[in-house]
């Protein structure tokens, strides 16, 4: 049973990898776009 449990603790594992790496393309252009509008607040275009 032992091996059964490891490898379901690899497969939740792996699945857990791929959504973290999902969010974190997603949220590197979301903070693409806070720099950006920032940039564009101090230049004054932002009003």
């Amino acid at each position: 049973m032992s091996d059964d449990e490891a490898e379901t603790k690899q497969e939740r594992r792996e699945k857990k990898l791929k959504k973290k790496r999902e969010r974190m393309s997603k949220h590197g252009k979301n903070l693409a776009r806070v720099y950006m509008d920032a940039i564009l607040k101090r230049l004054g275009r932002g009003k």
